[in-house]
C-alpha cells in the first residue's frame, strides 16, 4: 500500500543535445522498451513530436499474459536540456510519476531516472508488487539501459539501480 521509487543512473557518451533530442521525442519511447510489451503509440502523430508542458501522449501496453492495456501521461514539467516529468493520468497504476534528469559530465551525458510508484488494490497491489512489478520495472529499465548503451555506445560503469518504499 506504499508508494514506491526506483532510480537508475546511466551515463552515455553523447552531448546533452543528442540525449535531449532522442527522450524529448515520445516516439522512441518504442525504441527501450521490451518488445514483449509491444508498446504501441496512439496519440495522433502531429501531437507527439518534440515534448511540451501539457502534452497527452496515448499508448497501449502488454506487461501481463499479452493482455492491452490502455495507459495516459501527461508531461507536466519541462526545462530544456535539464529535465522533464511525465504523469500517468490513466493507466495501471494508482501513481506514476517519472522524472528524467540530464546532466553533462566529463565525455558525455549522466541521466537519472527517478519513478515513484503505487499500486491500486491495498493488500492485492502490495502483494502483487512483490511478486512480480518491482521485478518487472527493474527489467523494463535493465533493457533500456542495454539498448541505449548499444545505440550510443558505453562509459565508465555507474551504479546501476537502487528499489525502495517511500
Amino acid at each position: 500500500m506504499g508508494v514506491y521509487s526506483l532510480e537508475r543512473v546511466q551515463r552515455l557518451p553523447i552531448s546533452i543535445e543528442e540525449a535531449w533530442d532522442f527522450f524529448s521525442s515520445p516516439l522512441n519511447l518504442r525504441d527501450i522498451t521490451p518488445p514483449y510489451m509491444q508498446f504501441q503509440v496512439l496519440s495522433d502523430p502531429r501531437w507527439v513530436g518534440r515534448m511540451y508542458p501539457g502534452q497527452i501522449i496515448t499508448y497501449t501496453v502488454r506487461p501481463v499474459l499479452g493482455i492491452p492495456l490502455f495507459w495516459m501521461t501527461e508531461i507536466t514539467h519541462v526545462r530544456e536540456g535539464e529535465f522533464f516529468v511525465d504523469e500517468q493520468r490513466i493507466g495501471p497504476y494508482a501513481l506514476w510519476h517519472h522524472q528524467h534528469h540530464f546532466r553533462p559530465i566529463e565525455g558525455g551525458v549522466e541521466m537519472t531516472d527517478l519513478v515513484h510508484y503505487r499500486l491500486p488494490l491495498g493488500p492485492l497491489g502490495a502483494l502483487a508488487h512483490a511478486l512480480f512489478v518491482r521485478r518487472q520495472l527493474e527489467e523494463i529499465f535493465d533493457y533500456r539501459y542495454q539498448v541505449l548503451e548499444k545505440r550510443f555506445g558505453r562509459m565508465d560503469a555507474v551504479p546501476k539501480a537502487t528499489s525502495a518504499a517511500v
